[in-house]
């Protein structure tokens, strides 16, 4: 019986799942996702070479229902595999994890402890795994870490001009949507080996947003920083704000800091901008001169940081699409591509998102011995 591995990403609203075999290739067994959970969710799912699923679900109140139908999926279409081990993606490894780790019970205490600085996502993903593990005992559970890729930056791409004590109780910039990077990384190696040694800027466009600069594939520098919420604009999240604005809104304005956090975190970026959607689809097919001027100033916001990451650079030789965005929306790509048209030339490239290949790659090169 193939040894197998279940990827997880449990999300706000989703469960997106692989399973592939713990062998050199890893060969993908199945997957799909449940979304909506809460408000008419709906899977979409398949065994490798086999029909997909697809439709909607009973009501799924919550997460522990979602992955108790993951499970049950899984095991009525195990077509000649054994889970014996289960990746979960997690958005926050702070400054303890550059690599993926074992989740014991002090592990998960020190990420439940990063909550404050990924408070979307990493309540989510830490759920997932107890959810797991209540319902298969017998699993070995890791962790992957969206902030691993950039963790071994130098001072001057991870620091803030603050003084060194704020640094030394956690106050740095530590980078997201490592593991998407990380897969990006991997495909230029295998199918672009004389950019792989260059100097790429990688651009993960989707609800979430971010570009990193890498060299020679590794990371040197990203526009996010110590939470989920610097950088580019995204699709519900502000980006680079002033952090004077955050001061006022409270002092001045009168909002409590939850009520400042929702809006900075929920109601801001292309949604907050065009008073329409987060979606980029909805935006591009509207004619209100909102969503127009959402979608410049987004391409605009990711130009001007995308000759930023050159400069960490000190040149550009390629940049990368990938994400939602990224990879389907191919006039934002033209915009960002025409700001961009007064550097010396350099490729441009899509490549599709695989953060799951990326988590399920260092799960075997890393725990093999104690897997197989």
């Amino acid at each position: 019986m193939t040894q197998a591995l279940l990827v997880l990403n449990t999300g706000s609203s989703s469960v997106k799942f692989r399973v592939f075999a713990l062998a050199p290739g890893l060969a993908l067994l199945a997957g799909g996702k449940i979304e909506d959970i809460g408000s008419g969710a709906s899977i979409k799912a398949n065994v490798a070479g086999g029909q997909a699923t697809l439709g909607a679900l009973p009501e799924v109140k919550d997460h522990d229902q979602a992955v108790s139908l993951m499970l049950d999926w899984l095991d009525s279409h195990n077509s000649g595999w054994q889970l014996v081990a289960c990746a979960h993606r997690i958005v926050h490894g702070g400054d303890r994890y550059q690599q993926a780790t074992a989740l014991d019970e002090a592990a998960l205490d020190y990420l439940a402890g990063l909550t404050p600085l990924a408070p979307l996502h990493q309540p989510h993903n830490l759920a997932g795994v107890a959810l797991v593990a209540a319902r298969r005992p017998g699993l070995r559970h890791y962790g992957c870490f969206d902030t691993a890729f950039h963790a071994r930056h130098q001072p001057l791409f991870n620091r803030y001009a603050l003084p060194d004590r704020l640094f030394e109780r956690g106050i740095r910039r530590y980078g997201f949507h490592g593991l998407s990077y990380d897969w990006l990384a991997h495909c230029l190696r295998q199918e672009y080996p004389a950019l792989a040694q260059g100097k790429v800027v990688a651009a993960h466009l989707g609800n979430g947003a971010s570009l990193c600069a890498m060299a020679g594939g590794a990371s040197v520098d990203t526009t996010m920083g110590m939470t989920a919420l610097e950088g580019l604009p995204m699709g519900t999240r502000c980006g680079n704000l002033d952090a004077g604005a955050v001061f006022f809104m409270v002092k001045d304005l009168g909002m409590a800091l939850a009520e400042a956090e929702r809006l900075l975190y929920e109601e801001s970026g292309l949604k907050g901008l065009s008073g329409i959607s987060n979606d980029v689809k909805v935006l591009l097919a509207s004619a209100e001169p909102r969503a127009r001027f959402a979608l410049d100033f987004f391409a605009l916001k990711v130009a001007q940081q995308v000759a930023a990451m050159a400069v960490s650079l000190g040149g550009l030789d390629a940049l990368l699409f990938t994400g939602g965005i990224g990879e389907n929306a191919a006039p934002i790509r033209r915009q960002i591509l025409s700001h961009l048209a007064f550097l010396p030339p350099f490729a441009h490239l899509v490549i599709a998102a695989n953060e799951e290949a990326a988590m399920a790659t260092e799960i075997l090169e890393g725990f093999a011995k104690e897997l197989l």
